[in-house]
């Protein structure tokens, strides 16, 4: 098949039949008509609330229930279209299993009990303990105006010490990465630049299956070069020019070997670069240790084809490094991304139009927690440990500064190791599933019992919910107002389409009730009335910071559908907002100019062996979502992917005596799923296996290691050794 057909039959190979009309995430034309149950009263403008592409969407209400969506036609990101997830994103809504009064011990509750227990638990453990004990984690899923609400709770008004959020199990390394490079977090990039390239490089990320209107972007230019770089032939993969079959953990080794090529064959000005990059004489003296021929059998890539992409990278006039999970996920995701960095800093592909190292978001809104949230940095992109920014920030505030957090705290794993040792005895989760999604499940099951105060805020039942001591019931997507902000940077508009279930609340109300108990509300929140309050406050503690928001109102939001930052207020740029960073080569580093690291590859501390002689690799698959805490009720997307499955190569099939369909046990030094269905696929290369991670049932988590990148603190989800055994049929 070539090329140009295998690209038009995308829409065939995510489309989706909904409801009786015929669905195709490249094109809506040609739908037949809406049922009249599906009719709707009204529409509700807002974005889609599962990953950071951040499609604009219309929810079409009907007697008080949501009945519909389309893509917004207007929307810049998506421009009509939506993936399969979004079709059906309506239904979530009313999906079975919503939280719909608080409980305390199991048994429901008034809201004033439940805030009581939280509020007298927390505080009376704080007493006894001190601020080490009690730790918060929380999403990438609230609007960032809970996010900031969110943040000063916990920091100033309850003054923990320990609180992280679930984006540090995804994108904490993208951020690391851009702050090691250019001096803070931020995409530099934007989408269009994935059309106005020449040559496009999407490294560890299948964005078919995880960001799927992200592919049009890329697939609607054919004169463009796509490479794909992952193990796995995933559907993007499928549909490049060129697929490079990295080995696990050969990422560092290719990237090396490419810089070689390009220095070796004269693709580099070197001298031009200086002025605007340091650590070159650095990255030289190491890459020096380096010959081609090393990186490729490192990395698993043939020598010529190694060259042949490294070339058409050095040739190109504009080029798009883009990564999400598959680098990220890795004890090395940081210094892998710097290494992406690199290259595109030494080929000069940063602050132009199709050019851009660009880190793809993994949820809808954990860009705005990482610039608003008070987690790895303080609001607006400050460090902990800048007196300048501290001093800044609390003036702001109108507080003292010795209230500020010196450091972080404790990141995401960290915070359960201290469970663990009983250093923390309270924590407050909200919005995510940590029994499913945690690496080693079997040491978070042991670390949540050593609790004193479990509190879980949620909007549905999840396995977490189901062994707290307090659980709050929160709105969903379509329940609340606030905004969200894309992977590449746009700020857009979230609406509340219908009112939550039964006694369910917003987090920001949730928020701000448990500030009015905790005694801080008059101080931290005075006079906010609504999601709308912290916005305008976030746009003052923003201003002048590298995410500025100043000059980005609820109002410019709906004009131009979406603005990007930065955003000055009075500042000279388009009604959209600023499409890309850097365009100056001026880089938010001291002296300007930005960073190249050289890195060495380290060795898999989980390989193959013996006992273990397979290397597992997870991921996603386009019908799910995370843990499946929404999609799992969606009947549609359970129908097409009703449970998980282990990817096989035939070679490795046969020697196990094993066929499509069987059921086998599979087992690491942690744990095992004990039964789950075979695919037998040449996806998978010799020696290696894959198993989406979206299923509690079939847990990839019970295996994969709890080995975590020493600077982000990401966890290594992407290599572990495993066994692989047929079980016999019930």
């Amino acid at each position: 098949m070539s090329l140009t057909r295998a690209r038009r039959g995308l829409g065939r190979l995510l489309g989706v039949d909904h409801g009786g009309d015929r669905y195709a995430f490249v094109d809506q034309a040609g739908r037949g008509p809406v049922s009249a149950s599906r009719a709707a009263d009204h529409w509700a403008r807002t974005t889609c609330g599962y990953c950071s592409v951040g499609c604009g969407m219309l929810v079409g209400v009907r007697d008080g229930r949501a009945v519909a969506v389309e893509g917004d036609p207007d929307h810049p990101v998506n421009r009509g279209r939506l993936c399969p997830k979004g079709l059906c994103e309506h239904q979530m809504i009313h999906a079975e299993g919503r939280l719909t009064q608080p409980l305390v011990c199991g048994r429901p509750t008034t809201w004033g009990d439940a805030l009581g227990h939280v509020t007298d638990g927390f505080k009376e453990l704080l007493e006894r303990h001190g601020p080490e004990s009690v730790a918060v984690l929380s999403t990438g899923q609230l609007v960032t105006e809970e996010f900031y609400a969110l943040g000063k709770l916990v920091r100033l008004g309850m003054g923990l010490r320990h609180y992280d959020g679930n984006t540090t199990l995804c994108m904490a390394s993208a951020a690391s990465g851009y702050k090691l490079s250019f001096g803070t977090d931020g995409p530099p990039g934007c989408y269009d630049d994935l059309a106005l390239a020449d040559v496009v490089v999407l490294w560890g990320a299948n964005v078919a299956d995880n960001h799927p209107l992200l592919a049009p972007r890329v697939l609607g230019n054919e004169g463009q070069t796509l490479v794909v770089v992952d193990p796995r032939v995933t559907k993007t993969a499928m549909l490049a020019d060129v697929h490079l079959p990295v080995r696990p953990r050969g990422d560092i080794a290719l990237l090396n070997g490419i810089l070689v090529v390009l220095l070796e064959e004269g693709l580099v000005d070197l001298e031009s670069r200086r002025a605007h990059v340091e650590g070159i004489d650095e990255l030289l003296a190491h890459l020096a240790g380096w010959t081609v021929g090393r990186a490729a059998a490192e990395s698993g890539i043939d020598v010529e084809a190694l060259r042949s992409v490294a070339r058409a990278i050095g040739r190109a006039e504009r080029c798009v490094l883009a990564w999400t999970m598959g680098v990220n996920h890795s004890v090395q995701g940081t210094e892998t991304v710097t290494l992406l960095n690199s290259l595109a800093l030494l080929t000069g592909n940063i602050g132009r139009p199709g050019a851009a190292p660009f880190s793809i978001t993994g949820q809808c809104n954990a860009m705005g927690t990482r610039e608003s949230g008070f987690t790895a940095s303080m609001p607006g992109y400050r460090g902990y440990d800048n007196p300048a920014h501290r001093a800044e920030l609390a003036a702001l505030w109108g507080i003292d500064e010795a209230r500020l957090p010196t450091d972080r705290g404790r990141a995401y794993p960290d915070i359960v190791n201290a469970v663990m040792s009983r250093k923390i005895k309270g924590l407050w989760v909200i919005a995510t599933n940590p029994l499913v999604s945690f690496p080693n499940r079997g040491t978070l099951e042991l670390a949540l019992r050593n609790l004193d105060v479990l509190v879980v805020q949620d909007g549905f039942e999840t396995p977490t919910t189901a062994i707290a001591d307090v659980v709050l019931p929160a709105a969903v997507w379509g329940e609340k107002e606030g905004t969200f902000t894309n992977s590449e940077r746009r700020v857009s508009r979230v609406r509340a389409a219908v009112a939550p279930p039964g006694e369910a609340r917003s987090d920001f109300d949730i928020f701000l009730a448990l500030a009015r108990r905790w005694g801080c509300a008059e101080e931290l929140f005075p006079g906010w009335a609504g999601p709308e309050d912290a916005f305008a406050e976030w746009r003052r503690v923003s201003a002048g910071r590298p995410c500025d928001y100043s000059g980005i109102t609820w109002e410019r939001i709906d004009a131009a559908g979406g603005v990007q930052w930065p955003c000055a207020e009075g500042a000279e740029v388009p009604l959209g907002g600023t499409p890309r960073l850097y365009t100056d080569l001026v880089f938010n580093r001291p002296g300007g100019r930005a960073a190249v690291h050289p890195v060495e590859p380290r060795p898999l501390r989980d390989a193959p062996r013996p006992e273990f002689p397979l290397l597992l690799n997870t991921g996603r698959t386009v019908e799910h979502w995370h843990t499946r805490t929404k999609t799992g009720r969606i009947p549609i997307l359970e129908r097409l992917a009703p449970e998980a499955w282990v990817e096989v190569n035939p070679a490795d099939a046969a020697a196990l005596h094993v066929k499509a369909g069987d059921w086998v046990r599979v087992s690491s030094a942690r744990g095992e799923v004990e039964r789950i269905r075979v695919r037998v696929t040449a996806i998978v290369r010799r020696g290696e296996v894959f198993i989406p991670f979206h299923w509690d049932e079939r847990c990839a988590n019970r295996l994969t290691d709890d080995e975590f990148d020493p600077i982000s603190r990401e966890p290594n989800y992407e290599q572990c050794a495993v066994r692989v055994e047929r079980v016999d049929a019930l």
